[in-house]
């Protein structure tokens, strides 16, 4: 299908419906980890509402009423969620509220929405307005933060956003969808695992936004999956679950969850 499939999620623990609003792989970062092929920048195309109301239709009957349950293994033969995710920055796209209501629509009663973005386009209003009606459709937002540095989210993620910008937008993403989490890639770069200061300022953030007032659900800390398909990729390798977890354990200490993923 155009927009929407199925991914079983080591993160959700479970079946997540994707709908993928970059299907033409456009996005404003560039992420050295990302799965996307010929991932170009740019952002969401025009999105055609009625294919994507239809094949979501389509599918949530499929997933009820098929057999693609049989074929995967039994811990995770449940629907999870439905996630805005895919091939690029979902909020990028001009009909992002549009696909909010359309979603909310035709989901379950009780079944989580969830947005995976990098949280970079927070100040547009569009975006602001569909974020808060995902808070009353049992939303959740999933908040890019590999690094929290300028220097090194301009390595890992390619992009000249200042962490004034970042602290703004994860403040109104938490303001307009309390049930915000920060979502970060901890991986090793050359064969070199991130070092103390990269864990310093990222505990240093927290800190600081916690002092505001500005308190996420906590922290989506995962490794590689699968490789990457950007030029680095052949620099990148996962680490091991004993030091995700000598990082997770640091930022438990500040009072927050964390939900680890090797």
């Amino acid at each position: 299908m155009h927009y929407v499939y199925p991914v079983v999620s080591r993160r959700a623990g479970g079946v997540s419906i994707g709908v993928n609003l970059n299907p033409n792989n456009a996005c404003n970062w560039r992420c050295i980890y990302c799965q996307v092929p010929n991932l170009t920048l740019g952002t969401a195309p025009p999105i055609d509402l009625t294919l994507l109301e239809k094949e979501l239709k389509d599918f949530l009957h499929g997933l009820q009423h098929g057999e693609f349950m049989q074929r995967i293994s039994p811990e995770a033969r449940r629907i999870n969620d439905i996630a805005l995710s895919g091939n690029g920055e979902p909020t990028s796209a001009a009909e992002f509220v549009q696909v909010i209501e359309l979603v909310g629509r035709l989901k379950p009663d009780g079944l989580k929405l969830v947005l995976i973005t990098n949280g970079s386009l927070l100040q547009r209003s569009n975006v602001q307005q569909g974020l808060r009606r995902m808070a009353q459709l049992n939303g959740e937002v999933w908040f890019k933060l590999d690094r929290a540095s300028e220097a090194g989210m301009a390595i890992i993620n390619n992009t000249k956003i200042t962490m004034d910008q970042v602290r703004q937008n994860l403040a109104t993403a938490i303001a307009c969808c309390p049930n915000t989490w920060l979502q970060t890639c901890w991986f090793a770069l050359d064969g070199i695992a991130p070092c103390k200061q990269d864990e310093d300022e990222y505990l240093d953030l927290l800190r600081g936004v916690m002092r505001d007032g500005i308190k996420p659900q906590g922290v989506l800390l995962y490794g590689l999956a699968r490789p990457s398909l950007q030029p680095e990729a052949t620099r990148l390798s996962p680490l091991s679950h004993l030091q995700l977890e000598q990082f997770a354990r640091r930022i438990r200490a500040l009072g927050i969850v964390v939900k680890t993923a090797d």
